[in-house]
């Protein structure tokens, strides 16, 4: 039953990309409110949120040929739209700092060295919320480049189990890493407004 919606949205996809107006409406309608919803939740902004939300649709209609290669669209159009709300976030935090003359200097060096290292802090933070054994196998995976086998020699563990703490450490750092890089954004926006 889940399929369904896939296929039919694979379809919709599809038409879209061959430039039916009637497909992009129908996937327009059963899409923007849900959509403008979760934006809206990301920005405490009604305003923010339509313009986000017929941002990313105008951007889907430009680039309609790419759509035959999704495989899940609302999956794609979630990501998709994150993604621009974070954009529309910090344009808007920078444009309202260059409007504050005095705290400018400082808040934009703040914004300008938190931009070079927001990604390699949250994931040390990540990392450092794995738990022990799943942190040990990440490390020495990542950062000593040792093998399943020598990982699973070291600390005496299977080579299937050091797989799976691997896929698992992968999939909690990315969690954790996104849930927060939106959390951020969000606070800085509301601190500077």
């Amino acid at each position: 039953m889940a399929d369904q919606p896939i296929n039919c949205d694979k379809n919709l996809c599809l038409q879209i990309s061959l430039g039916n107006e009637q497909a992009f409406q129908h996937l327009f309608n059963t899409y923007h409110q849900q959509l403008g919803t979760y934006v809206l939740r990301l920005t405490n902004s009604a305003e923010l949120a339509e313009e986000v939300v017929l941002d990313v649709f105008l951007k889907i209609w430009l680039n309609r040929e790419t759509l035959r290669e999704v495989q899940n669209f609302k999956a794609y159009l979630f990501v998709v739209s994150k993604n621009h709300t974070l954009n529309a976030l910090k344009k808007l935090v920078k444009a309202r700092l260059a409007q504050k003359e005095p705290e400018a200097h400082y808040t934009q060096n703040f914004l300008a060295q938190a931009e070079l290292n927001p990604y390699y802090s949250l994931l040390d933070e990540a990392i450092d919320h794995l738990p022990p054994q799943q942190q040990k196998v990440y490390l020495l995976s990542r950062h000593k480049r040792l093998k399943y086998a020598e990982i699973s020699e070291n600390l005496g563990l299977s080579h299937e189990t050091v797989k799976k703490y691997l896929q698992i450490a992968t999939a909690s750092i990315t969690n954790y890493v996104n849930a927060n890089v939106a959390a951020r954004l969000i606070l800085l926006a509301l601190l500077f407004f």
